[in-house]
């Protein structure tokens, strides 16, 4: 087989180099270059010339202002604290208490106490014996929102279901239903609220750790506690007859406006009028003791 034949294009011939002279050849002066030409030249590079003597000879324009420095962006500070309390440490009652235990092994730090603040058969028979700080704190930043998870509740719920009467349209909350709610209102009524404040401040910096840990890196649990209690505090007196409706399986307010009130409201109208008052009366002896405890 014959190998391929290398076929050369003269660039000149392919449009792209000009072909080179032949040097052999003498060279010629282009046609039409005579005196004239050579006058225009000159002046046409007087002119440039000119003009550039006459640019290095002016001011230098002046520079724009320079536009203000913008600030940097402000940093996002932590939200002011409203309510802060004393730091309990070597505090009354605990001056001589042992150091708080960590957050992950501190539930038989709280049994104890909480068996010697109410007793250990009524925290045996009321309270969930673990994640008690943890429930705490969650449920207590539950409770001015719609619902609270049952599974956060540091209370065992009242015994049986919710007592009704009537059906369908007539259905409502029925009139022995508070005495569900009996063994909690005595509890709540026994209860030394200077004691249990004390207790609270002195264990508060396992339940700001917890709280943080909930989402609120910069969160302060003690205003959010102060925020729940002003909320139940603000519920209203439930009428005589609380009329439900059940669409489901749970019932539910068949008053829109009760309804569309907080877990924490919900909870106050559905233990009866007088057994909510007994708690508001609580509720406020501890709220003062609390905000007494204020730094100042």
């Amino acid at each position: 087989m014959e190998p391929p034949v290398e076929h050369r294009i003269d660039p000149a011939i392919a449009g792209e180099l000009p072909a080179e002279p032949d040097s052999r050849l003498p060279r010629q002066r282009p046609r039409g270059w005579g005196a004239f030409t050579w006058l225009l030249v000159a002046v046409m590079l007087g002119c440039i010339a000119a003009v550039i003597v006459f640019w290095l000879k002016q001011e230098p324009a002046p520079l724009p202002p320079a536009a203000p420095a913008q600030p940097p962006p402000p940093v996002a500070s932590a939200p002011e604290i409203r309510h802060p309390i004393e730091e309990a440490r070597g505090g009354e009652p605990y001056k001589d208490a042992k150091p708080l235990p960590a957050l992950a092994v501190s539930d038989a730090a709280m049994q104890n106490t909480l068996a010697d603040l109410f007793g250990a058969a009524t925290f045996d028979k009321i309270f969930y014996p673990d994640q008690i700080v943890h429930r705490f704190v969650a449920t207590i930043d539950n409770l001015p929102r719609k619902t609270v998870p049952p599974r956060y509740m540091p209370v065992k719920p009242a015994q049986g279901p919710l007592l009704t009467a009537g059906k369908d349209e007539s259905m409502s909350i029925g009139a022995d239903n508070a005495a569900r709610y009996a063994p909690y209102i005595r509890t709540a009524e026994a209860i030394d609220a200077k004691k249990l404040v004390a207790t609270y401040v002195y264990f508060y910096p396992l339940m700001q750790e917890d709280y943080r840990n909930l989402g609120y890196p910069k969160g302060y649990f003690n205003d959010r506690l102060i925020e729940a209690i002003d909320d139940m505090l603000a519920a209203p007196e439930a009428p005589a007859t609380v009329a439900l409706v059940q669409p489901k399986v749970l019932y539910q307010y068949a008053d829109p406006d009760l309804e569309a009130r907080s877990a924490g409201q919900k909870i106050m109208m559905r233990m009866g009028s007088e057994n909510a008052a007994k708690v508001k009366a609580k509720l406020q002896e501890i709220r003062r003791e609390l905000t007494s405890r204020q730094k100042k």
